[in-house]
């Protein structure tokens, strides 16, 4: 028992994972120097590394990875993973994982997945283009709806943010980091304006709890 325990340890050193590990599988057909050992990296942090890559017979190559366990959520059905060179590490590779929408269903231990299929740069751009698109499109919808306030009553602009705050909620659910940052840097101070400006028009008439629940709404949405 002693022997079988000492080996398993020895297996677990040499392929660079350790016991409570996330270890998957991805499968690509080319690897540009991918090596084992290069990182595994999710929004520009290590979260784990390449352990083993094999040739298969096939003409492709498996490449193991482990993650550690409080970063599994990052690999997902939904996510993608691209070998790029390591921004910190020169002369290095590295697997990045990139999520297109956030949450999704965590992969089970041990699974097989596709590496990105095209070359790894062509892949990226795609991406950052319909994620950079998301944004503008976010900006236009809340420009107009910013226009879509004007000329309406007190009762008819509070539920208006009322439903804007619920759409914004949504979209930062489904969303990734840089959707987020944008509905909480640009979009929310501007509701927060809003927000502000309809209690001291309420405040006049007496009425300044009805902001009350827009405010609840922004607390919610600010922790998210």
């Amino acid at each position: 028992m002693t022997r079988k325990i000492c080996l398993t340890i020895l297996t677990l050193l040499l392929f660079g994972c350790k016991p409570g590990d996330m270890n998957f599988k991805i499968c690509y057909d080319r690897i540009d120097g991918l090596k084992q050992g290069d990182r595994v990296l999710f929004e520009q942090s290590q979260i784990g590394s390449v352990t083993h890559i094999l040739y298969m017979a096939d003409g492709r190559y498996q490449v193991d990875v482990a993650i550690r366990k409080e970063f599994a959520s990052a690999a997902t059905k939904d996510s993608e993973f691209f070998i790029i060179s390591d921004p910190q590490q020169k002369d290095k590779k590295a697997v990045e994982i990139i999520q297109a929408k956030k949450g999704g269903t965590a992969l089970n231990d041990g699974a097989v997945v596709e590496g990105s299929a095209a070359k790894v740069s062509e892949v990226f751009d795609l991406f950052r283009d319909k994620l950079n698109k998301g944004i503008n499109d976010l900006g236009k919808q809340f420009d107009q709806f910013l226009n879509d306030l004007k000329g309406l009553s007190e009762s008819e602009t509070v539920k208006k943010l009322e439903e804007e705050l619920n759409r914004l909620g949504e979209e930062m659910q489904k969303s990734g980091n840089a959707v987020q940052d944008k509905i909480q840097k640009d979009v929310l101070p501007q509701i927060q304006k809003e927000i502000d400006r309809l209690r001291e028009e309420l405040r006049k008439f007496g009425r300044e709890d009805e902001v009350k629940p827009l405010e609840d709404k922004m607390d919610k949405i600010k922790k998210i």
